[in-house]
């Protein structure tokens, strides 16, 4: 059941507002101008997690506008045809990607995540228990959609396979896997996409 307090939040979006317009009014976009395109032509999938907002372009040398970032939880392709892989496809064929990294991180909260107490969350703060129940009727498998991963070495992995195998994927356009160490920043590059890429390059060279 929930109380009056439950929905009584910070007010953090008018905090925001006020500070963005002191950072409009005294310019202080101007360090962070730059076009839509990718200088370093790469699009990163990574995972949403608060502690890799800095950490992640840190390690990896980028600045603003040297990459297209794609954020979700766990850093999951999980649909061929979803929003993430159209995400991917926007930045190859509009924005002029040619690398794509997938980039998971240990800790992940996505990992053996559990679909019923995540359920049981959701019924705690107000969602009706028949709306639930409703989904499962009409063939949603919550608890699969909700489902996370025990490995995060085998959900790069897993995630860079779709994306490679996609139909709509240019088979020039290299596809890597990293983990990130959230404490660290430390990279472990657990699939390395260029030489699928030169395989292609040298069966089309010939």
């Amino acid at each position: 059941m929930t109380s009056k307090e439950d929905f009584i939040t910070d007010h953090l979006m008018e905090e925001i507002m006020d500070y963005n317009k002191e950072f409009v009014d005294t310019e202080q976009y101007a360090p962070f101008i730059t076009s839509k395109f990718p200088d370093k032509r790469m699009v990163v999938l990574t995972c949403m997690d608060t502690r890799l907002v800095e950490l992640l372009p840190r390690a990896m040398n980028l600045k603003n506008g040297d990459v297209k970032i794609i954020k979700s939880a766990g850093a999951i392709v999980s649909h061929p045809f979803g929003s993430i892989m159209r995400s991917i496809l926007v930045a190859i064929f509009e924005l002029q990607a040619t690398e794509i990294a997938i980039v998971g991180h240990y800790e992940c909260g996505m990992a053996s995540m559990n679909p019923s107490l995540l359920i049981e969350k959701a019924i705690k703060q107000g969602i009706d228990p028949k709306t639930i129940e409703l989904m499962k009727t009409c063939g949603i498998d919550l608890h699969k959609w909700l489902s996370g991963f025990d490995s995060v070495e085998e959900s790069v992995l897993s995630s860079v396979k779709m994306v490679r195998q996609h139909p709509l994927l240019p088979k020039q356009i290299a596809v890597h896997g990293l983990i990130i160490h959230p404490h660290t920043g430390e990279l472990n590059w657990i699939h390395n996409g260029y030489p699928e890429v030169q395989q292609h390059v040298d069966e089309h060279s010939n």
